[in-house]
């Protein structure tokens, strides 16, 4: 059984978004100041290669991924780290519908390995069920990527199923393993 999470308000000069906090981890609002660590993810093609496009060529180029995500409908976006200083991945539930969210997460390569991204999964997972209100929260994975399945499988998601030829990316055409986890 995981610890509990605790939410905490965000101060006025923040977004409306709360901190979430779990043993080794502390989720806080993503920040266009997160830019430059993050570019260690967006910018290394290692770790972007299963994203929908190439690694980033610069902090810029990040920075505006940030805004353009921050801005989107819907969306729930927190920098994970480990005490709430900097910024080791990025976790974000998309409120699609009502009642159904979908996850994306993505960490650094220093960051990898850690246990962060599970915790970062676990409490978002909670967080959507709990004050959100969901009632589906979805992934949407390339099938070579075998460290996010296994990841989401840790996180009690199960797999649905394969949708083909449902991505058009730098790689060319690719398939997606739909995982899902429905609230008990």
């Amino acid at each position: 059984m995981r610890p509990p999470i605790a939410a905490t308000e965000p101060s006025a000069e923040m977004s409306a978004l709360p901190t979430l906090k779990t043993q080794g981890a502390v989720l806080r609002p993503l920040e266009l100041r997160d830019a430059e660590a993050l570019f260690a993810a967006h910018g290394d093609e290692r770790t972007h290669h299963f994203w929908s496009g190439p690694a980033h060529t610069d902090v810029e180029q990040t920075r505006t991924y940030i805004a353009d995500t921050i801005a989107m409908q819907g969306a729930h976006v927190w920098a994970i780290t480990e005490d709430g200083g900097a910024a080791l991945g990025r976790i974000a539930l998309f409120v699609q519908r009502e009642g159904v969210g979908e996850i994306g997460i993505i960490m650094t390569p220093q960051a990898t390995g850690r246990g962060l991204a599970s915790k970062a999964l676990n409490v978002v997972v909670d967080y959507g069920f709990g004050p959100l209100d969901l009632h589906r929260i979805a992934a949407d994975i390339d099938p070579d990527n075998n460290a996010s399945i296994s990841l989401f499988l840790r996180g009690g998601f199960q797999r649905e199923g394969l949708l083909r030829g449902n991505w058009k990316t730098h790689l060319g055409v690719r398939d997606t393993v739909m995982m899902g986890k429905l609230r008990e």
